[in-house]
């Protein structure tokens, strides 16, 4: 394992088996990786999986290959769905949450067509999102929660007034909305998963204690909240993990990420 915890962003991957197209944009598109033959025993569900950084054009699905390629290894079917992002027309608010909405409406049936499985057509996958990924994966849970099984939120950013506050990523969350939460408050009640709660499946959150991009502590406060709000959902905070760690599967918080993902794969899908 390299000593630079963002070696997993440009390590080498296997190339995906096949892609699939949920829109025209470029970028309306998934990643899709067959389950390793044999592997994981019983069949898996569909693993939709939201790349982060921060919402922005120059990070892309490809940095996400490790961690599908691993999951694929243990016998997920795997989509890495791409989306549009800020500093790219359509990016931001609306087309960001509207491409992701849309993916993950398609990608079951989309998937079950390219690796042979029909019953992934019907099937509700779970939804795993790092960092700002995380965000619009707990987003998604809030607005189409008939189509997902569970969400695993690694290091997400939960509570976007917070975010702003921060000025996390250097103005990352006024790109993605326009401005401010006093500048467009609709869209921060619209956007915001802290604002939208209880959570309407059942959630996960893992988030590192050393974690310089996203703080711990918007976990902790965002969990406290869903929960009291009658949430399904639980804090697994690693103490001597950072915030690439989590989506490295060379590090030694991997073990636990997937352990969270096995746990969701049991959950039966609310009616």
């Amino acid at each position: 394992m390299s000593s630079d915890p963002r070696a997993v962003l440009t390590r080498a991957a296997p190339a995906p088996d096949a892609q699939v197209r949920y829109g025209e944009h470029p970028d309306q598109v998934a990643d899709v990786r067959r389950p390793a033959p044999g592997a994981g025993g019983a069949r898996r569900p569909l693993v939709v999986v939201v790349h982060g950084g921060f919402w922005r054009a120059e990070y892309d699905r490809a940095h996400t290959g490790p961690l599908a390629a691993a999951l694929a290894a243990e016998g997920y079917p795997v989509a890495q769905l791409e989306y549009r992002r800020t500093g790219q027309p359509g990016g931001g608010w609306p087309g960001t949450f509207a491409d992701v909405a849309a993916g993950v409406a398609a990608l079951p049936a989309l998937v079950a067509e390219a690796v042979g499985r029909p019953d992934l057509a019907t099937d509700r996958p779970i939804l795993l999102g790092h960092s700002a990924g995380g965000h619009l994966a707990l987003w998604c849970a809030a607005e189409l929660p008939s189509r997902l099984r569970g969400v695993l939120a690694l290091a997400p950013v939960a509570d976007l007034d917070e975010a702003y506050r921060l000025d996390l990523d250097q103005g990352a969350v006024a790109a993605l909305l326009g401005g401010g939460p006093e500048d467009v408050p609709d869209r921060y009640a619209r956007a915001d998963p802290a604002r939208r709660l209880p959570v309407p499946v059942r959630a996960i959150v893992v988030h590192g204690a050393l974690d310089l991009q996203v703080p711990v502590e918007m976990s902790r406060r965002y969990v406290s909240l869903a929960r009291a709000a009658g949430s399904d959902i639980s804090l697994l905070e690693l103490p001597y993990t950072e915030h690439f760690g989590l989506i490295d599967p060379e590090s030694p918080a991997w073990p636990k990420v997937t352990a969270a993902l096995h746990s969701l794969r049991e959950t039966q899908p609310p009616d």
